[in-house]
């Protein structure tokens, strides 16, 4: 599936690694105002993926400045994400995607299982945001991302 700029995103439920269900509506229901940043990446503990959730972790602040929650997706269970989010100190929510079904709604589906890709949806849920890396060995950085967030808030405000 092919997602556009400016259209509602798909809404889905996934369990979270706490065992409870989240449902991306809901979500931005229960958060008035905030944005969300779903961040597709291809397994737990891996290197490349590793690095990017740590820097994300690190730049948390700013994030939750502009009013942005992170919430990660891949395809391994609760207990390989908790274990993950326990020994890396991660401070957002790390979803399971086990059938790859969320992915596919987002093209970040590969032949090899799941890409890495980055959407921010805003708090009317809309897609104001999108990017699928080409290859698994490259990831958006804390600061592209901060700088995209700021750039949309800019455009809002002179709207």
């Amino acid at each position: 599936m092919s997602l556009s700029i400016d259209q509602l995103a798909p809404d889905f439920s996934l369990t979270a690694d706490d065992g409870t269900t989240f449902s991306l509506f809901s979500q931005l229901k229960a958060q008035p105002n905030t944005r969300i940043l779903l961040v597709f990446y291809p397994a737990d503990e891996s290197p490349v993926c590793t690095a990017q959730l740590c820097e994300y972790r690190d730049e948390i602040d700013e994030f939750k400045g502009l009013n942005a929650t992170i919430v990660g997706i891949s395809a391994q269970n609760s207990a390989s994400h908790i274990k993950f989010k326990q020994k890396r100190q991660l401070p957002f929510t790390l979803l399971s995607d086990i059938g790859l079904n969320v992915a596919k709604l987002y093209g970040a589906k590969g032949l090899l299982g799941m890409k890495r890709a980055t959407f921010l949806i805003d708090a009317s849920g809309i897609l104001r945001y999108q990017h699928v890396e080409a290859t698994a060995l490259f990831r958006r950085t804390a600061e592209e991302l901060v700088t995209v967030l700021k750039r949309l808030d800019s455009n809002q405000s002179s709207a």
